[in-house]
C-alpha cells in the first residue's frame, strides 16, 4: 500500500513544476531535515521549490545544510501544483490559518506519526518509520534523484534527532542502515553532532540548572517531571528552542518508566512534552488533551494552574501505566 503511494507522489512531482513544502510549528530536527532534503531533491529534478515554517530555526538545527532558505511568509505566492506537509499529523500543526495561505488543489502528507489523522489527498503514514527524513528517503530513491552531501546531512540529521542519537526504540536496522548509508554519501557524523549538540548558548545551561531544580518524582519513582517558566527563560535570555531534550534528565532516572516536562507558554496554559521507555504508550496520554505523537515521545497543552496542569498530567500518565 505504501509503495503504491509512493508511485501516486513520484507522478505529482514528475508532473508538477512548483512545490511547496511545509512542516509543524516550533520545528524540531526531523521537520527541518525532511523538508530540506526533499527541497534539495526536487530541485535537483528542475523544480520551483519554496520551504515554509511559522516559527524561527531553534540554534542547534539553523547551520544544517540550506537552512537559510526556510521562509515564514508565504504572503504573495502564486499557486502551488502541490503542497507537501512533512512531519505533521495533524494540518493545524502547521500553524493556523496555514490552509487559506496555500493555494494549491493538492495536498501531500508524509509522515511517522501514530496519531496522524491522514488529512491530505496522498498520505504515505509510517508509525514504525524512524523519522519522516527516513521516508523522503525512500522516496528519493524511488525518484531515482542523486543524494548529494547536502541532502544526505539533512536525511542523516533526522534519523539522529529522532532516535535519540540511536537511543531510543526505533533505532531499528533500518535506522541503522539508512543513516550508514548517508554516511557513505560523504556525511561526518562528527561535524553533524558538532551541529546540533555542541553548539550551545551558554544561558541554557544556566537554563537547565533552573529547571532540574523543580525535579519530581512520583508514584514510587516511577514518574519524573520538571517544570519550565517563562521566568526561567527571561532570567537566562533563552526561549522555548533552549528546552529541547531537557526532558530526557528525568526520563533517564533509574526506575522512571515515564517523563515529562511542563513549560509554561501563556497565562494557565502549559505544554506537556512526555517521553517513556518501554511499552509505555504515552501518546494515549497526550491524546487525553487532544494532543498525540509517538508511543515513547508525545505532548500536549493543557489550561489551568501548575498544581492543576502538574496533577492532570500525572493523572492521565497512570491512567496509561495502568493498562500495561
Amino acid at each position: 500500500m505504501m509503495a503504491e503511494e509512493f508511485k501516486k507522489i513520484a507522478a505529482i512531482i514528475g508532473a508538477g513544476k512548483r512545490f511547496l513544502i511545509a512542516s509543524h510549528l516550533n520545528p524540531d530536527g526531523d521537520a527541518i531535515g525532511s523538508s530540506l532534503a526533499l527541497a534539495l531533491a526536487l530541485e535537483k529534478m528542475g523544480k520551483d521549490v519554496v520551504v515554509y515554517n511559522r516559527d524561527a530555526l531553534p540554534f542547534q538545527f539553523a547551520k544544517m545544510a540550506s537552512a537559510e532558505r526556510i521562509v515564514r511568509s508565504l504572503e504573495g505566492e502564486p499557486p502551488f501544483d502541490a503542497a507537501f506537509v512533512l512531519d505533521c499529523a495533524e494540518l493545524e500543526r502547521v500553524g493556523s490559518g496555514f490552509s487559506e495561505m496555500v493555494t494549491t488543489d493538492t495536498w501531500v502528507n508524509i509522515d511517522h506519526h501514530l496519531t496522524n489523522k491522514t488529512f491530505a489527498d496522498y498520505s504515505v503514514i509510517d508509525s514504525s518509520a524512524c523519522s519522516t527524513g527516513y521516508l523522503v528517503y525512500q522516496l528519493l530513491k524511488l525518484l531515482d534523484v542523486e543524494i548529494d552531501a547536502d541532502i544526505a546531512e539533512n536525511i542523516y540529521t533526522t534519523i539522529l534527532f529522532d532516535t535519540g542519537s540511536f537511543h531510543y526504540s526505533n533505532a531499528t536496522s533500518e535506522a541503522f542502515s539508512a543513516a550508514g548509508d548517508m554516511v557513505a554519501l560523504g556525511v561526518s557524523p562528527w561535524a553533524v553532532a558538532n551541529k546540533v549538540f555542541e553548539n550551545q548558548p551558554q544561558g541554557r545551561i544556566q537554563l537547565l540548572s533552573h529547571v532540574l531544580n523543580t525535579l519530581k518524582v512520583e508514584r514510587g519513582g516511577e514518574i519524573a517531571s520538571v517544570l519550565v517558566t517563562q521566568e526561567m527563560m527571561k532570567e537566562t535570555g533563552t526561549g522555548p528552542d533552549a528546552t529541547d531534550g531537557f526532558v530526557n534528565y528525568p526520563r533517564s532516572i533509574e526506575g522512571v518508566e515515564v517523563a515529562f516536562l511542563i513549560r509554561e507558554t501563556g497565562k494557565d496554559e502549559y505544554k506537556i512534552s512526555y517521553r517513556s521507555k518501554g511499552n509505555i504508550n504515552v501518546a494515549k496520554a497526550a491524546q487525553t488533551f487532544a494532543g498525540g505523537g509517538h508511543r515513547n515521545a508525545a505532548g500536549c497543552v493543557i489550561n489551568g494552574d501548575i498544581a492543576l496542569v502538574s496533577s492532570k498530567a500525572v493523572d492521565a500518565l497512570k491512567a496509561v501505566m495502568e493498562r500495561v
